[in-house]
């Protein structure tokens, strides 16, 4: 499979194959944590909706403080933090069911969300120096399918040892997270270190002509917390889908997003941004309304898949602002747009948790109107955005990239 998003004359030292390597290395670790989450917390610490939503909260105060990875990079470079970043995943992960007590749980989801927030943020300001802008969306579209394959792997272990064996939670932890320590370790020596073509600015960088991009990560954030949260609790609570269960249905979503996510990236290089950005709020307007009224497990599933889906043709936000960034802006921008997209996030989580407790279907509305909101912003991003043509309604002089 992987030779499929490679090209026959891949150079296995380049910065895109450590680019690849890498996004297969996150989801290992990251992908049985979260498949294996709604299960271990439920059976074997204990949580219901409002334990799980507090959790979320606080799996997500590192994505919040993203911006300071800004201040970072003024001791450590991007590729070597992006390696220590995946180190802190691993271990964080590894530890997971070690420790299953309610402060053990909400102890080592922040080691391993450190790891993860600060590695998807250095991993996505690296592709998006590394990699010229008529190659972007394609190149994302790749990143997709690797993680895709990887975590197909994760969830097809996953299903495969709890449906053969009685292997506790806390072994799957264990050596999910240890290969994607001994990936890191790998590269970390096998790789060179690659050079930016421009040097990045140590500062945070807030550019109002930026502003709709911010808009859209923003309530990007907001309503993927309510697929990440709760659309997974809602198959295991109100459904009764069991953790074996739960892999599988991961495992299908991968093997999907593995076939789609390279034509989405070439959907988005042939007819840009603007059209593939309508389509997926477009379509997510009716995947909450479905989650909110959805009676039959064959239901959720169906959305769920779907969800998924249009998930992966966010990508077009990250190459949207390659289109109309300072290039020096990358760096400090994807670490404020983390932070605003975890802005929501911190809240979310906990608040819906209590919403959750009064009426689930509640939570999936506020999803639809969120996706509408989304939608409006959609329509005001250009056919053809550039640096001086950022915005159909722009908020602050357009400014020349290489004025600023």
């Amino acid at each position: 499979m992987m030779r499929k998003l490679l090209p026959k004359d891949i150079d296995w030292r380049s910065p895109e194959m450590l680019l690849l390597l890498l996004a297969v290395a996150m989801p290992l670790s990251f992908a049985t944590w979260r498949g294996l989450l709604n299960n271990f917390a439920i059976e074997e610490v204990g949580f219901d909706g409002q334990d799980i939503g507090i959790l979320q909260s606080v799996r997500e105060i590192p994505g919040f403080l993203s911006f300071a990875v800004v201040f970072v990079l003024l001791f450590l470079r991007q590729q070597p933090l992006a390696l220590l970043s995946l180190l802190f995943l691993g271990v964080g992960a590894a530890l997971t069911g070690i420790l299953p007590s309610y402060w053990g749980l909400m102890f080592t989801t922040f080691i391993m969300s450190i790891g993860f927030h600060y590695f998807e943020t250095t991993h996505q300001s690296l592709t998006l120096q590394w990699i010229d802008k008529d190659r972007a969306p394609l190149i994302f579209g790749r990143i997709i399918s690797a993680r895709s394959i990887a975590s197909a792997v994760a969830f097809g272990a996953i299903f495969l040892t709890l449906e053969i064996t009685d292997v506790s939670y806390a072994v799957i932890y264990l050596v999910s997270g240890s290969l994607t320590v001994g990936i890191a370790l790998y590269c970390w020596r096998a790789y060179p270190e690659f050079k930016a073509a421009t040097e990045q600015h140590k500062t945070i960088v807030l550019r109002s002509r930026y502003w709709l991009w911010y808009a859209l990560v923003f309530m990007s954030g907001a309503r993927r917390q309510i697929f990440v949260v709760f659309a997974v609790f809602l198959m295991v609570e109100k459904f009764g889908f069991s953790a074996s269960q739960m892999s599988l249905l991961f495992l299908v979503n991968m093997g999907a997003t593995f076939w789609l996510a390279p034509k989405i990236g070439r959907f988005v290089q042939r007819f840009g941004e603007r059209r593939t950005l309508i389509i997926e709020y477009g379509g997510l307007l009716f995947v909450f309304t479905g989650y909110a009224f959805a009676s039959e497990a064959w239901m959720g599933v169906s959305l769920y898949l779907l969800d998924h889906v249009f998930f992966a043709m966010a990508l077009a936000l990250k190459t949207y602002f390659q289109k109309i960034a300072n290039p020096a802006d990358i760096a400090s921008s994807t670490g404020v747009s983390f932070t605003l997209s975890h802005i929501a996030a911190v809240v979310i989580p906990a608040a819906f948790g209590f919403l959750w407790l009064i009426e689930p279907a509640y939570v999936f509305m506020a999803g639809t109107a969120m996706a509408g909101v989304s939608l409006v912003l959609a329509l005001m991003v250009p056919r053809h955005p550039t640096p001086e043509n950022v915005a159909l309604v722009n908020i602050g002089k357009p400014a020349p990239v290489g004025a600023e």
